[in-house]
């Protein structure tokens, strides 16, 4: 537990950090912080934050630069809001197709935060409208699922028996008649408790069309829209070291964290931070993402947020990222 002097002297420190990209002296301290302190006190007070691990000195300095264990309790227990940083007026998103709208808002968010905007694309409901089942040659089945929407997913499996055509058409059949307009777990979930009922080879067809259907709807899911990434290669804190830009780079393109982190974003209310190099995460210790979920008629639908350096403002990261996410959610909902 920090006292209020120390909490005081902590969070000046962040805030003049952000500004100025410089590490902080106790000259420096001593005026912003408008605390009637000697040096010598706060010197004192400097090398019991950094014990803590809250601030660190780099060599080339005799100032301080805040650590991410720092940066997490500025941000938990020190950050005011402050309204009005940002206008919804600076940006506006028409109703239009998801992909054009999660684009554009990716957009948005890099021009707003002069960082990368990510947006992660709406998730659909897996529901399926229609099946056919097509006879391709000895136990193989060409599977063919139709959305609600019009798309169509095609896909080549096997059997473990030789099906006739009659015979696939009857497993159409049941599965149109008897489950169109349900989602994909919903059917998977009647299925296993009617496949008694069916024969055998049928109901085994009809567990494996559920199975392609759901491939089909995560494979669709796996898409970020990334924006901005070039506004990295200005950013002071990345700006000379080539092998940090080499690695944020490499997660923009392979795009597999950034799916699981915008993924655990879209599990949590409101609007998260993740500060790099206090968890798994998000593995490099000079990134920072604000994120947050967005819904659609009620429904949380996708995630999106900026990715920065730990250097950053996050009192305006916070409402350029709540704001983008609440119109998101007003433009899709308006198609």
């Amino acid at each position: 537990m920090l006292d209020e002097r120390s909490k005081s002297l902590l969070k000046t420190l962040v805030e003049r950090y952000i500004a100025d990209g410089q590490p902080v002296g106790s000259r420096t301290l001593s005026k912003a912080s408008g605390l009637e302190l000697s040096p010598a006190t706060i010197r004192n007070v400097m090398a019991d934050l950094e014990d803590l691990g809250l601030i660190a000195s780099p060599h080339t300095s005799a100032g301080r630069v805040p650590t991410a264990r720092g940066y997490r309790l500025f941000v938990d227990t020190m950050l005011t809001a402050q309204p009005g940083l940002i206008s919804v007026e600076t940006a506006q998103l028409q109703p239009d197709q998801p992909q054009r709208v999660i684009a554009n808002a990716a957009q948005m968010l890099s021009n707003l935060s002069s960082f990368v905007g990510v947006v992660t694309a709406p998730r659909k409901p897996s529901v399926f409208h229609h099946i056919e089942f097509l006879r391709l040659g000895e136990r193989r089945v060409l599977v063919i699922l139709v959305s609600p929407d019009g798309d169509v997913q095609n896909r080549v499996i096997f059997t473990a028996q030789d099906l006739s055509q009659s015979e696939l058409a009857e497993a159409s059949n049941r599965l149109n008649a008897g489950y169109s307009g349900l989602t994909l777990e919903a059917v998977r979930e009647r299925l296993r408790h009617e496949v008694d009922a069916l024969r055998g080879e049928i109901g085994q067809l009809m567990s494996a069309a559920v199975d392609v259907g759901s491939e089909a709807m995560e494979k669709q899911d796996e898409q970020v829209i990334v924006s901005g990434e070039r506004n990295l290669l200005t950013v002071q804190d990345f700006s000379h070291d080539m092998g940090s830009l080499r690695r944020l780079f490499d997660l923009f393109e392979q795009k597999t964290q950034l799916m699981r982190l915008l993924d655990t974003s879209s599990r949590a209310e409101g609007v998260r931070i993740y500060i790099g190099g206090e968890s798994q995460v998000v593995p490099y210790e000079e990134l920072s993402i604000v994120s947050a979920p967005y819904e659609v008629d009620g429904q949380v639908v996708g995630t999106l947020g900026v990715i920065g350096p730990t250097r950053m403002a996050y009192d305006r990261m916070i409402q350029i990222v709540d704001i983008t996410s609440r119109m998101v959610g007003q433009a899709l909902s308006q198609r």
